[in-house]
C-alpha cells in the first residue's frame, strides 16, 4: 500500500502577491505633515494670545505708524504709508513666525516630542506642522494687514506678477522664520523662548523698513545697510511698487537661504537628540 503525502500548497502566481503599496508609502510623510498642521491649527485658534499676536497687533502696528506717526516722519500719511508698508508686513511675519519657538518648547517641556518620536510617524513633521500653520496663518495675517493698509491709503503700483512674487518671497520668508524659532525652541525653556519675538520687533527697526538709513546716525549705517531685513523689506518695497531690483532680491534670497539650510541641518539634529526638559 502507498502513501500519498499531501502536495505542498502551490505559490500564488507572481501577479497575485501583495506588496507595499508605493504611493501609500510615499504619501505617509505628507499625511503626517497634514496631521500635525491640523493640531498646530487648533492650538492656534484656541490660544486667545496666539489670534491677538496673528491678527490684531499687526493691525494696531500699521494704525500706530501711519496714523499717529506718519504725519511726523514724512509730513502727511499720504507718502508715507506706502513707504512704510512693506515693513510692518516684514516685521508681523516675523513676529508671527516667532511664536512657533515657544510652542515647540511647550512640546519639548510636557514631553509631546518624545512621545512624538515613539510613533511610526514621519519623524520631522512635528517641526513641519509648525511650519505649515504658521504659513497659513501668517498670509491670513498679511492679507489683513493690507486690506486695512489699503483702507488708510495704501496704493500699490504692483501687477499681477508682482502681486504673485510678493506671496512667494513672503512664504518663503514665513517658512525661514518659522524654522529658525523652531530650532531656537528645541533648546531653550518656554518662559525665554518668548523672547525669540523681540528679535523681529526690533532688529527691522535698525534697517531701512520705517526710515531711511540715510537718516539714521552715521554709525548705524554699516549695520543697518549689511543686515538680512534690509534687503527683505527691500525686496518686498520692490514688489509691492513695481520697482524690484535684482540685486536686492538676490542678496534677499541669499539671507533666506543660508537661514533655512542652517536651520533645517539644525532642527533635525536637535529634534533626534533632544529630550523632554
Amino acid at each position: 500500500m502507498t502513501v500519498q503525502t499531501p502536495a505542498a500548497p502551490a505559490a500564488p502566481p507572481p501577479s497575485t502577491r501583495r506588496s507595499p503599496d508605493r504611493s501609500t508609502r510615499r504619501s505617509a510623510p505628507l499625511r503626517d505633515v497634514a496631521t500635525m498642521s491640523r493640531r498646530e491649527a487648533r492650538r492656534s485658534i484656541r490660544s486667545v494670545d496666539g489670534i491677538i499676536t496673528a491678527f490684531a497687533l499687526p493691525v494696531m502696528i500699521m494704525v500706530v505708524f501711519v496714523v499717529i506717526f506718519g504725519g511726523a516722519i514724512s509730513g502727511g500719511t499720504g507718502d508715507y504709508i506706502d513707504y512704510v508698508v512693506p515693513g510692518v508686513l516684514v516685521m508681523c511675519l516675523g513676529m508671527n513666525s516667532a511664536t512657533a519657538a515657544t510652542a515647540v518648547a511647550q512640546d519639548m517641556t510636557s514631553g509631546t516630542i518624545d512621545r512624538f518620536k515613539t510613533l511610526p510617524i514621519f519623524s520631522p513633521s512635528a517641526l513641519w506642522g509648525h511650519v505649515v500653520a504658521s504659513v497659513v496663518r501668517n498670509l491670513a495675517s498679511a492679507v489683513l494687514v493690507v486690506a486695512v493698509a489699503l483702507a488708510l491709503g495704501f496704493r500699490p503700483d504692483a501687477g499681477p506678477a508682482g502681486w504673485l512674487g510678493f506671496v512667494a518671497f513672503a512664504t518663503f520668508a514665513i517658512v525661514t522664520f518659522t524654522w529658525v524659532s523652531a530650532v531656537l525652541g528645541l533648546v531653550m525653556s518656554v518662559d525665554s523662548s518668548q523672547s525669540v519675538t523681540m528679535i523681529f520687533l526690533f532688529v527691522p527697526y535698525l534697517s531701512s523698513g520705517f526710515v531711511p538709513v540715510e537718516t539714521m546716525p552715521d554709525w548705524l549705517h554699516g549695520f543697518a545697510e549689511n543686515q538680512p531685513f534690509t534687503p527683505i523689506i527691500e525686496t518686498v518695497r520692490g514688489l509691492l511698487t513695481g520697482n524690484l531690483e535684482t540685486s536686492t532680491l538676490l542678496a534677499a534670497c541669499a539671507w533666506l537661504t543660508g537661514f533655512l539650510a542652517v536651520s533645517l541641518v539644525a532642527g533635525s539634529l536637535l529634534y533626534r537628540r533632544r529630550r523632554a526638559r
